[in-house]
Order: structure tokens, then C-alpha cells, then sequence
């Protein structure tokens, strides 16, 4: 099982995405092991001081696909969950002095977060899907897949061109433009889509 992320792919309004929307997408991954589910609180990770949230919707893949067409991009999916793309930002910028990958700074134990999934057949647009993060009670993240730059079908196809998907794989689809920060120890986060509180977990 393989676990992909999306980087920097919303906008804060749609006029903005034709001038960014170059077919570049940008890409990597993340180890199963920093998966974390059933809503466990996560010890806070001791390699960083500065741990970056991120709430994201998560695409689970249900079948095996290489080189998958745009128009049949998005009968691959099976399910969406929403979940948390945690980022060292210490850890990154070291990395980033010597030109160095992500890998260490997204892909520590407890990075990715993870709710219980619901079946496509509960979204009827994936274009329209609301979700938000709050925590400690204060919302810091709204997000609507509307204001997304790159479609699940369009992540799909341009990751199936470079790997194939298998079944369980998970893609992380990217976070909404504004509200990201740091959380420390203590903290209580909760994620929800479409109001319906699916990911609820502290810092520990």
C-alpha cells in the first residue's frame, strides 16, 4: 500500500487556477507507517519543534490501474476519508538547505492521520465536497473541492502515468489554501465533510 500525497493544489478563488494550472503537479510519498487510524491520539513526534497541520481529503484507490485515462479516472476510486498531512517544517527546511527530498519531513511515524472512509456512493459530485478542521474547538481550515486546481481525475491520471495504483493505495488530495499552522502538545483536532465529524484525536 502506497501512500501519496498532492502538494500546494488549492486556490482561494477559482479565477486564480488557470494561471497556475500548468499540468506540473506536485508529487510525493509517504510511508504506511506514519498511517495512523481509529481516531488514536498521536504522540507528538520528538524530531521537530515546528509540526505543520493540513487537512485533506483522501482518495482510496479500489483497483489495480496503469497509464489510467482521464474519463476513467474517477471509477478507481472506492472511498473518501479526510485526514491530516503533518509536515516537519524544521525537519523541511534543513532538507531544503541541501537541496534535499520531503521524505524525512512528511513521512515520520504518525504524519498521516487518517478517518474511517465513506463509499463514493455518498458523494454525488466530488467537484462540491465541503470538509473543514478545527481545533481545540476554533475552526482553522475550510475547505470545498470546487476551489481544488487539480481533480481527483486529473491526480489520478497524471500518478497512474508514472506508477501503477493498487488496490488500498491512498492519495492525499491536497490542502485548502489558507489556515494551515503549527500545533504543539495538548492540542485537539477534528476534522469533518459535510459537517459529519469523522476524525477526532489529540496530541499527546
Amino acid at each position: 500500500m502506497k501512500i501519496i500525497g498532492i502538494g500546494k493544489n488549492y486556490v482561494n478563488d477559482t479565477s486564480e487556477i488557470s494561471a497556475i494550472k500548468t499540468g506540473a503537479q506536485t508529487i510525493f510519498t509517504k510511508p504506511d507507517s506514519s498511517l495512523v487510524i481509529g481516531n488514536k491520539d498521536i504522540d507528538f513526534p520528538k524530531i521537530t519543534n515546528q509540526l505543520a497541520y493540513e487537512v485533506e481529503l483522501v482518495a482510496k484507490i479500489g483497483k489495480r490501474g496503469k497509464d489510467i485515462s482521464l474519463s476513467d479516472a474517477v471509477s478507481f476510486i472506492s472511498d473518501i476519508a479526510i485526514g491530516i498531512d503533518y509536515t516537519a517544517k524544521d525537519v523541511l527546511a534543513a532538507s531544503r538547505e541541501n537541496k534535499g527530498p520531503w521524505a524525512l519531513a512528511k513521512g515520520f511515524d504518525g504524519a498521516s492521520p487518517i478517518s474511517e472512509f465513506k463509499p463514493m456512493s455518498n458523494f454525488s459530485d466530488l467537484s462540491a465536497i465541503n470538509f473543514d478542521l478545527k481545533i481545540n474547538g476554533e475552526q482553522k481550515q475550510v475547505g470545498t473541492t470546487s476551489l481544488m486546481i487539480y481533480s481527483f481525475a486529473e491526480i489520478i491520471a497524471y500518478v497512474s502515468s508514472f506508477m501503477t495504483l493498487e488496490e488500498g493505495d491512498l492519495i492525499f488530495t491536497g490542502t485548502p489554501a489558507s489556515g494551515t499552522g503549527l500545533v504543539v502538545k495538548g492540542d485537539h483536532l477534528q476534522a469533518s465533510i459535510e459537517g459529519e465529524l469523522l476524525l477526532d484525536f489529540k496530541m499527546i
